[in-house]
């Protein structure tokens, strides 16, 4: 399983960067990894191997398409993100060449991978067939508004799958199983000062049972199972730990309504309780997922 304590990431005490580049790296080489226990516990529940044709929503840098191509799979990732799409394709796809839409290529495990930017047509699997097999990783439950895009995302996604196709949802757990809870609350103190205070979607907000239940039902999806799934926050120091934490997007309504470096100072005194003897940040957290049947 991939490790999800981040080691060596430089931290110089200078404000986090702040442009789309900067930002999907940060994601692609300190944050996307916590989710890496997620990841595995689908595949193992879902049996990902070399018949599974799956279709991934919000594939940001590709970390869930790479693993599901080592088992086999063959899959196609759709996100709006082009700066991480880029990096998904430098991961799944070396060494091909143009834009990432078209782009496919066997991986060597033997599965096939596929990158489409968002409202690009995917008719099908990278191996031609219809999926049957659809995943949205990128967790719901911890901003206002979160899963409005994601409902027309699935009406339009399921017709591209077989009849009776797995989709699995996923989100944050209860608070008050997951630390990194206490830190996101920041996101909310900060936006609630501007004056008047911003209720724009992106605002931290915590997280409800029901949430995936809710998404699943605005799909015309049915629920058929369940689970919870332990993904610690590892980071090597707490300056890697704000980098991470302000590339999920959950920060960025504190952002406009402050600005970035006092979100940064403010999370990283968040961070403090979290601090283990040897300067590293460790946060549990439970994630749960959501089985649907089309």
């Amino acid at each position: 399983m991939t490790p999800t304590l981040v080691r060596n990431q430089p931290y110089a005490g200078a404000p986090a960067p702040a442009d789309a580049g900067s930002r999907a790296r940060d994601w692609a080489e300190i944050q996307e990894r916590m989710l890496a226990p997620l990841h595995e516990a689908v595949y193992d529940r879902m049996e990902v191997g070399a018949a599974t044709r799956m279709l991934a929503l919000g594939c940001g840098s590709g970390l869930a398409m790479l693993v599901a191509a080592a088992r086999g799979a063959h899959v196609t990732g759709v996100d709006s993100d082009r700066e991480r799409l880029a990096l998904a394709r430098t991961r799944l796809l070396p060494g091909a060449d143009g834009d990432v839409t078209p782009a496919h290529s066997p991986h060597p495990a033997g599965g096939r991978a596929r990158l489409m930017e968002d409202g690009s047509p995917a008719p099908s699997a990278a191996d031609g067939a219809p999926y049957n097999l659809i995943t949205v990783f990128e967790p719901i439950g911890c901003a206002a508004g979160d899963s409005e895009g994601l409902v027309p995302a699935l009406r339009s996604a399921v017709p591209l799958a077989v009849r009776g196709a797995s989709v699995v949802l996923t989100g944050w757990g209860p608070p008050e199983r997951c630390a990194t809870a206490d830190v996101l609350r920041v996101a909310a103190r900060l936006a609630d000062s501007a004056r008047p205070p911003r209720t724009e979607p992106g605002r931290w907000r915590p997280t409800l049972r029901d949430d995936l239940e809710d998404v699943a039902a605005r799909a015309g999806l049915r629920p058929d199972g369940s689970g919870r799934v332990s993904c610690p926050f590892g980071y090597a120091n707490v300056g890697s730990a704000v980098r991470g934490l302000l590339s999920t997007g959950l920060f960025d309504a504190a952002v406009r309504a402050t600005d970035r470096s006092q979100v940064e100072k403010e999370v990283a005194e968040a961070l403090h309780p979290h601090r283990r003897p040897d300067g590293t940040v460790w946060m549990p957290n439970v994630f749960r997922y959501l089985v649907c049947v089309t």
